[in-house]
């Protein structure tokens, strides 16, 4: 899931060199701790929150298929 994670943010984001995922396991939660550069912040979360709320759905997708939850937490 987190190369997953790291495709889709590498075509939002202009740097993606810049992109910093970690993930942590709490429970039957994936936690994906993300950190993009600073001008890239705006386009991850985009307008009223559309691109994060929709990365969020699609990795929770990807989770359901394996029997888990994830999460994404925005690292700034």
């Amino acid at each position: 899931m987190k190369l997953f994670l790291k495709y889709l943010i590498q075509n939002i984001v202009q740097k993606p060199e810049a992109i910093k995922i970690e993930k942590r396991e709490e429970k039957e939660t994936t936690v994906f701790l993300v950190d993009v550069d600073e001008a890239d912040r705006g386009r991850i979360i985009g307008k009223q929150g559309k691109v994060i709320i929709a990365l969020r759905n699609l990795v929770n997708i990807k989770a359901q298929k394996i029997d888990k939850r994830a999460q994404i937490s925005l690292n700034f």
